[in-house]
């Protein structure tokens, strides 16, 4: 297919009413009283956003197939908490009929379906109250022209009326993996690229994501730059689950030796040293890829990662590609560190065809005053 996200190049508004400056860094361990933090998407939310595919978006041809995948996926977080969908004005009837009466679609003009990096980033402020981080999308550092996306975060903090946070850098919401104690996991590969950050350093970008997050500690894993269109987002490579647990996305031995494998191989290194914000070193779990070969026939842009799961009230939403025994070791895996929440399984493959995932088509907004 020619496009739709093309994660893998080679490979599988409204006005808004206040912006907040963004300062303040958390000391070392968990951020305290009067800081602020990035809640773990584990804690509770108040509304999960999502975005349906135009019919005039990248996805050409294959539009209807996809915008099935993700009324699919809104159907399934509704059954644990509210939905809100953005559509063009002229398609939310149709995306009312496809999701049904439990998610709720609003007209906002999109691009494409990929709000965990179009929307805002959501945080808690000094005094407990939400606050967004617009890290101003620029088409994944300039690769595709979004210019309705890059309105995305600000159009959705206005309608919330939730304080927007200039962010001194750009950045995407899927390069981003926080555990809720003051801990970050980010890739070089995204982040210290000059099609985003243009001769800033790994230490100034790293200085505001702490201000920003409110995080002490922060993980860097190499990634891969060139290779896909998000230059090797971290939610498709390492995730944090429960205390202390990292699951780490392994690709099929049958790929061979690439740089997928090596990116694994370098994130396992750099995890078998580091501590996180509470002096711990993270247990790693992998989590296996499909065998491609149970796949059928697939494009080269696919993302079979079952590490882009979405954490909901009550539930983790997984990927299902197809590939039976590893779909059930997912589910297993998953469900095992994340106790107490049923697993859903919902199958995305042209979602995956257009190489993102669940949690690249979602963004969660915490719920309410959260307490530390």
């Amino acid at each position: 297919m020619d496009g739709p996200k093309r994660r893998t190049l080679l490979r599988s508004g409204a006005a808004v009413a206040l912006t907040v400056a963004a300062t303040g860094c958390a000391p070392e361990g968990d951020a305290p009283a009067g800081r602020r933090r990035m809640p773990s998407e584990a804690q509770r939310h108040a509304r999960t956003f999502m975005a349906w595919p135009p019919a005039d978006s990248e996805w050409a041809d294959w539009a209807g197939a996809v915008q099935g995948d993700i009324a699919r996926v809104a159907r399934a977080i509704a059954a644990f908490e509210p939905v809100v969908l953005l559509a063009a004005p002229e398609e939310v009837k149709a995306a009312r009929r496809a999701c049904g009466s439990g998610v709720e679609v609003i007209p906002v003009a999109v691009d494409d379906l990929w709000v965990r990096d179009t929307g805002p980033t959501f945080v808690t402020g000094a005094d407990g109250g939400l606050e967004g981080v617009d890290f101003h999308f620029n088409g994944w550092g300039g690769k595709q022209d979004h210019r309705r996306d890059e309105k995305v975060a600000r159009t959705v903090l206005a309608r919330e009326g939730v304080p927007r946070l200039d962010a001194p850098i750009t950045a995407e919401g899927g390069s981003l993996e926080v555990d809720g104690h003051g801990t970050l996991m980010v890739t070089e590969s995204s982040l210290v690229n000059p099609n985003r950050n243009p001769g800033r350093s790994r230490d100034r970008i790293e200085k505001a994501l702490r201000e920003l997050l409110g995080v002490s500690t922060v993980i860097w894993f190499k990634g891969v730059r060139g290779q896909d269109i998000t230059d090797c987002h971290v939610d498709a490579l390492a995730r944090f689950a429960e205390d202390g647990t990292v699951l780490l996305s392994r690709p099929h031995p049958s790929n061979g030796p690439d740089v997928w494998s090596r990116a694994y191989d370098q994130a396992r290194g750099v995890l078998r040293t580091a501590t996180d914000a509470r002096g711990r070193t993270p247990e790693v779990v992998d989590l296996p890829e499909p065998d491609p070969a149970a796949l059928g026939r697939r494009g080269p842009d696919f993302l079979g990662s079952y590490a882009n799961y979405y954490v909901v009230n009550d539930a983790v939403i997984v990927p299902r590609f197809g590939d039976r025994k590893a779909d059930r070791n997912a589910v297993s895996i998953i469900g095992e560190l994340h106790p107490g929440r049923k697993v859903v399984p919902v199958e995305i493959n042209t979602i995956a065809e257009g190489g993102g995932g669940i949690h690249c088509a979602t963004q969660q907004e915490p719920a309410g005053q959260l307490e530390r």
